[in-house]
């Protein structure tokens, strides 16, 4: 019996493989190369991805050159390029986007959509990249896509629809030059402080707790390596499947005790306003020093996520921020999922990603849609 043919990926802008976690994890696709320029991303890409060959440069120095030289592969051969270059480059570009140094990462992404000629392609960025230039910007993006014979489509996903414990926006754009329209994955959750009438036949959101309430209580500059608990829920049992016996990267920073005060202080959800006026920070209110809720969804979790002034990210019962392996929760990694280097290379590496089952859920409708021509 003939095997399948596999979907040959390459992945720009990788980091460590949160938007190409499904595709890895699907025997329809073979994900060939991957760039990423920052050396602890690229290895800790590696040591998830063994088989993928990582090119860890300037996305500059990347293309269809490598993938000759390497594989053998020339224009056409590839199925599908994913990536989400970082926006800050071109957030104040005009319409000569593609001739503007400053939107030099777009133009690199650009530039290897049209030296491979992938069928289809998917591009991942910020919510706030479809306002920015009141919405110019986004319009040229889509309008440099269709010179290259694409039909675009895009669409504002939030990732607790998807199973994801997290609200996180993420701007999708899909590419195609088959035949057959693409078309979204279709919502699984709901936030059920809207009723749940209207969604019966999904499941609703998950919250904080259903993510972390198996990993071990811990307080300001403690460790533990033991489980707390079974897992709690089916989440619990997929980021807990294959994982190790003794748990990584859950430990907490060393707060001074006035900050541990001022945490110990907050209630859950809570900001500085619900603190005494002797604790509240001088400075930094809006959505930093603030708690999580416990029986909600996080809030979107950045780079930052165990520095108590950063966005909301103090832990909704212990009086600190959040570890790096509740980051990693968060943006579903399982337990298993290797980071590299120090605590921060490692809150940007989950900070800095696409949640595993966002991905999954697009990988479902990117296989049907390349299986279907």
């Amino acid at each position: 019996m003939e095997t399948q043919k596999k979907f040959k990926v390459v992945d720009l802008f990788a980091g460590v493989g949160g938007l190409s976690y499904g595709f890895a994890h699907d025997d329809s696709f073979k994900i060939i190369a991957a760039n990423e320029i920052l050396p602890n991303m690229a290895k800790a890409y590696e040591l998830n991805h063994p088989a993928v060959k990582v090119y860890c440069k300037d996305i500059a120095q990347f293309g269809i050159k490598d993938l000759e030289k390497d594989f053998n592969i020339k224009e056409n051969e590839i199925d599908l390029v994913v990536g989400g270059p970082p926006c800050q480059a071109y957030s104040t570009v005009g319409k000569r986007l593609i001739d503007d140094p400053r939107g030099k990462l777009f133009q690199e992404y650009f530039r290897i959509l049209k030296e491979l000629n992938p069928k289809v392609f998917l591009f991942e960025n910020v919510k706030g990249l479809i306002s920015m230039n009141k919405g110019e910007l986004f319009k040229t993006i889509i309008s440099l896509f269709e010179t290259l014979n694409y039909k675009v489509s895009f669409k504002l996903m939030n990732a607790a629809d998807y199973g994801v414990p997290q609200l996180r926006e993420r701007v999708i754009i899909i590419g195609t030059k088959l035949k057959s329209s693409f078309l979204f994955p279709e919502p699984t959750h709901y936030n059920p402080e809207l009723g749940e009438s209207l969604f019966n036949d999904l499941k609703p959101y998950l919250t904080l707790s259903d993510a972390i309430s198996d990993l071990p209580f811990i307080k300001s500059g403690e460790e533990s390596k033991l489980y707390s608990s079974e897992p709690q829920n089916e989440f619990q049992l997929i980021m807990r499947k294959n994982a190790p016996v003794t748990l990584s990267d859950h430990n907490a920073p060393n707060n001074n005790s006035n900050m541990v005060k001022l945490m110990e202080a907050l209630p859950d959800g809570g900001t500085p306003l619900d603190l005494p006026e002797e604790l509240r920070p001088k400075s930094g209110f809006a959505n930093t020093y603030c708690r999580l809720w416990w029986n909600r969804p996080s809030t979107t979790i950045t780079r930052n996520l165990s520095t108590p002034s950063s966005s909301r990210c103090i832990h909704p019962i212990a009086p600190r921020p959040l570890t790096t392996r509740e980051g990693a929760r968060i943006q579903c990694f399982p337990d298993h999922y290797k980071f590299y280097g120090s605590r921060g290379d490692k809150n940007l590496q989950i900070g800095n990603a696409v949640p595993t089952l966002l991905s999954n859920a697009l990988k479902e409708s990117l296989k049907t849609h390349l299986i279907n021509g």
